[in-house]
């Protein structure tokens, strides 16, 4: 008995002996910062003075009730995340489903859709904006399209779309990556006895691949909602926020607010309200999208 407890006290030394180092790293880098995060939230700080002052609530009272550009800007990431959802997944998907098939160049295409996602997106932000700016001019004088004249960062609605184009044309390739592997671990047998049942390709698209390619599209939805929600990067090197400020994210009215406007203690309240709604939104999400890869 002595040697049973014995044995089990130093297992429960070692195991916290070997976890201990991983402990205080996440600590550091995740729980002590996010305690500061809450506290700095509640003062108002420059990022210089030594001595914070405490306002308690008033910084979130300030940007609930009187902060237009958060407010225009939450609805930037809004409208910004449902339709990059919706269309970055519904392409992948029917990508996926056209390279999967037995093609000469499948190798290759997939190495080219993959290509962009491993670039950084302020690199490519910086590309297109050379491509809207110069490019299309050129491509305008050789072809005539009117379409190419357009001012595509220059105008609020065509600045938007060129970001959201810009953004999928980026990531698509991680998302098509995901779909080809659910693809190929569809049974091949139910697709068989489906044809065998006289199902047509759509039948058996939606009755039987669909379903199970539940598990990638919870995985794809979550990525792609998340990504979505704290979109900046894109915005800073492709239109600067502009024209007009109408191209703001949550994320990018942040950084403004802090590095650019030294109200550090009213960013970090900003930034905790994004932390906030992207745990509610990714919970809420997971849970919809795991009950259905059950019932499906």
């Amino acid at each position: 008995m002595l040697k049973t407890l014995g044995r089990k006290w130093r297992e429960k030394m070692e195991f916290g002996i070997f976890t201990l180092p991983v402990l205080i790293c996440i600590a550091v880098a995740f729980y002590i910062p996010f305690a500061m995060t809450i506290r700095y939230s509640m003062t108002k700080w420059n990022g210089i003075s030594k001595n914070p002052v405490f306002v308690g609530f008033d910084n979130f009272k300030q940007i609930f009730m009187g902060d237009t550009n958060f407010a225009d800007s939450a609805w930037f990431t809004i409208k910004y995340a449902v339709l990059y959802i919706i269309l970055v997944n519904m392409l992948a998907i029917l990508l996926a489903i056209v390279l999967d098939m037995k093609l000469r160049t499948t190798s290759w295409l997939r190495a080219a859709f993959f290509v962009p996602y491993i670039l950084s997106l302020v690199i490519v932000g910086f590309i297109w904006k050379f491509i809207f700016m110069q490019g299309f001019s050129s491509l305008s004088a050789s072809t005539g399209w009117g379409m190419f004249d357009l001012s595509w960062l220059g105008t609020p609605g065509l600045a938007f779309i060129s970001i959201l184009a810009v953004s999928i044309w980026q990531s698509i390739g991680f998302y098509l990556v995901i779909y080809i592997a659910g693809l190929q671990s569809v049974p091949e047998d139910l697709k068989e006895a489906a044809t065998v049942d006289g199902a047509g390709p759509f039948r058996k698209f939606f009755s039987i691949t669909l379903p199970l390619l539940a598990p990638s599209i919870t995985i794809s939805v979550f990525m792609a909602l998340t990504n979505s929600i704290k979109v900046f990067d894109v915005i800073l090197s492709l239109t600067g926020g502009g024209p007009g400020g109408t191209t703001y994210s949550v994320a990018y009215d942040i950084y403004r607010d802090t590095f650019q406007n030294n109200l550090y203690g009213y960013g970090t309240a900003k930034a905790l309200i994004l932390f906030l709604a992207v745990l509610v939104v990714t919970i809420i999400q997971l849970s919809i999208f795991k009950r259905r890869e059950v019932e499906a």
